[in-house]
């Protein structure tokens, strides 16, 4: 068996992606229907420490991703705060309204964005493309044809991105990008975009020539390279995912840190 796993990874890096993948889409789908604050605060800081704990980027780069998605938990948040309705008014000027309601399911809102924050920081923190796609294809049964399509077009991405700064150095060097104004952004944009869309074109007929030849579309059963399986780690992120939300509920039942223990009563 042929083993992807880099052995310096972190162990979260060795639980299988497509298990990892449907565990955190399961809890997408519990937490949109969760209206108790408590439980939404103490999860919002429990899955915090769990990302700080077991993510896979480094300190620089986990703290950026953490302030941006706290910056947009924030913005979910105002929106709510500041025009929902509500019955008991703290501040109230022209069409900005601001009451306990709005603030307690505002304050909800941001907290829920910040848990799938999260979640998807830990899952892309730890799980890599190629182990992804061989894992949807060997447990998920999703067709080779399919499941190489999408590997080849997300490798793609880093190569358009090294050709823009190319393109971009080329141009500086002829003296193209000093010209400054809205029209001349414009005009930059478009000649970005022709050229950029014109390698992918070509770059992507190649790749369907490529997979046309090696019969990737062919239905006959294919052998793997890698074979993505389970073992004890599945386990362990599995136990200590449902120890976070059963935890949660307890913790929230018996300690309640507010008393707001559904955000959709009208009254508190």
């Amino acid at each position: 068996m042929n083993s992807y796993l880099n052995p310096n990874q972190k162990w979260l890096a060795r639980v299988n992606p497509t298990l990892k993948f449907l565990t955190i889409a399961a809890i997408f789908m519990i937490y949109l229907f969760v209206h108790n604050f408590n439980v939404m605060l103490v999860s919002s800081f429990a899955f915090f420490i769990f990302y700080l704990f077991c993510n896979g980027f480094s300190r620089k780069l986990s703290f950026w991703l953490v302030t941006m998605t706290f910056i947009l938990s924030v913005f979910s948040a105002s929106a709510m705060v500041f025009f929902g309705k509500g019955t008991h008014m703290l501040f109230e000027w022209h069409f900005m309204t601001i009451s306990i309601e709005s603030m307690t399911r505002g304050l909800h809102l941001g907290l829920r964005t910040f848990v799938y924050g999260m979640l998807g920081l830990i899952f892309a923190s730890t799980t890599e493309p190629v182990p992804f796609f061989y894992s949807c294809m060997q447990q998920l049964r999703i067709p080779p044809k399919y499941a190489y399509s999408f590997l080849a077009a997300f490798r793609l991405i880093p190569i358009m991105i090294e050709e823009y700064r190319i393109i971009r150095a080329a141009m500086k060097v002829r003296g193209m990008s000093e010209e400054k104004g809205l029209l001349a952004f414009y005009r930059r944009v478009k000649r970005y975009a022709i050229i950029l869309l014109a390698q992918a074109i070509r770059r992507a007929q190649r790749i369907a020539v490529a997979m046309e030849a090696k019969q990737f579309s062919m239905v006959k059963k294919r052998t793997y390279y890698y074979k993505i399986g389970f073992s004890r780690y599945d386990l362990i992120f599995t136990t200590l995912i449902l120890f976070i939300i059963i935890g949660a509920w307890i913790f929230s039942s018996y300690v309640p840190l507010t008393p707001y223990n559904n955000v959709l009563e009208r009254s508190y």
